[in-house]
């Protein structure tokens, strides 16, 4: 009885190595930074203090101490290591102000149609 036995184990021995061959890792979704949603950037608007900015999209990711009157909000996504989404959404300050807006989705969409990349205080 012993002699079968070991043909069957070793048939599931090499099935198991076989499939070992085509294992593919897992690759993870990696978000990082602000997302900042199509509503939330209506919302802004030249002349808002800081405190508004920052009860609608939250505070920067990032502080720069070279650029205290400019707020980046960037959000970068990777699925299976491949940029599959990137947006900047940069605010400039005159003091507590809001006195420029650069939205990096309005120049994406500025090549298909006519639309204001740039939005500054007259």
């Amino acid at each position: 009885m012993n002699k079968k036995i070991i043909p069957i184990c070793f048939a599931l021995l090499l099935g198991s190595v076989t499939s070992c061959t085509s294992f593919k890792p897992y690759k993870m979704e990696i978000r990082q930074g602000n997302y900042v949603t199509l509503e939330m950037r209506q919302k802004i608007r030249v002349g808002m203090s800081r405190q508004q900015v920052t009860s609608v999209l939250g505070s920067p990711l990032v502080s720069d101490v070279f650029h205290a009157n400019r707020w980046d909000y960037i959000y970068r996504f990777e699925e299976k290591r491949n940029l599959a989404e990137q947006q900047r959404f940069t605010l400039y300050f005159d003091g507590e102000f809001v006195k420029r807006i650069e939205d990096s989705l309005a120049e994406s969409n500025a090549q298909t149609a006519p639309a204001k990349q740039v939005r500054t205080e007259d």
